[in-house]
């Protein structure tokens, strides 16, 4: 007796077939990123830890993370207040690559930042 290909398949269907929830649902996913600008995947890395805050060295580009219950180390002084960097590479983070504060707490070009490059 013959057995034709069509009766020796499996009953489940080996092709996998999108539901048309799921394309609903991915569709809808990818129209969310493009309108936020994947803003929910934008990852951005804090200068400090949340019970910390940032502090500069005078007259360098230096800076370091201090305790909320702690003053600034000796060199070191507050950012200036509204020019605060909160994020690696934020507006202010990449200022005060190339400025910094005087004794006098005045903001001055760092005089090594055209040897830095």
């Amino acid at each position: 007796m013959l057995v034709s290909r069509r009766s020796s398949r499996p009953t489940t269907v080996s092709r996998r077939r999108v539901r048309p929830a799921v394309a609903v649902a991915l569709a809808g996913g990818a129209a969310l990123m493009a309108l936020t600008g994947c803003s929910a995947l934008d990852f951005k890395e804090d200068v400090c830890m949340g019970d910390e805050y940032p502090v500069m060295t005078v007259n360098g580009t230096g800076s370091a993370c201090v305790s909320n219950d702690d003053k600034p180390p000796s060199g070191y002084v507050r950012y200036p207040e509204g020019k605060v960097p909160k994020h690696v590479d934020d507006k202010w983070d990449v200022y005060w690559r190339t400025h910094t504060l005087d004794e006098n707490g005045k903001i001055i070009d760092d005089p090594d930042a055209d040897e830095a490059g």
